[in-house]
């Protein structure tokens, strides 16, 4: 067989099968770039910033890196634990609470304290 010899057929939509039925569907045709786009088709990009002012449900940690807080430990935890600390890393929340790591220049090792533990260092 030669090429002249073979013909070429269109190409196949694509199937689906439908309660064991195949159900021809129409196949996208390619957006030209010099199209003019539709209201359904308009794309909006949206920062972090106008997010969080768009969503008063959502706020921010009280407390920055670096900074120096008063932390108060449960009563359940060790009680000598309360003085003031630096605050390390902020965490995600736990639910309720934003979490921060915590360090006192007198220990030795990191706390992870809930905000609801922190007090601003006057």
């Amino acid at each position: 067989m030669n090429k002249r010899s073979v013909k070429r057929r269109p190409a196949k939509a694509s199937r689906t099968l439908v309660a064991g039925k195949a159900v021809a569907r129409p196949v996208p045709k390619a957006v030209e770039p010099s199209a003019p786009l539709t209201a359904s088709a308009t794309i909006t990009t949206i920062t972090v910033s106008q997010i969080a002012v768009r969503s008063p449900g959502l706020r921010a940690h009280k407390f920055r890196v670096g900074q120096t807080v008063l932390y108060t430990s449960s009563p359940v935890s060790r009680p000598g634990a309360s003085g003031t600390y630096k605050v390390v890393k902020l965490l995600p929340s736990d639910g309720d609470d934003y979490q921060y790591r915590i360090k006192n220049a007198g220990e030795a090792f990191e706390r992870v304290a809930k905000e609801s533990q922190l007090e601003l260092d006057h």
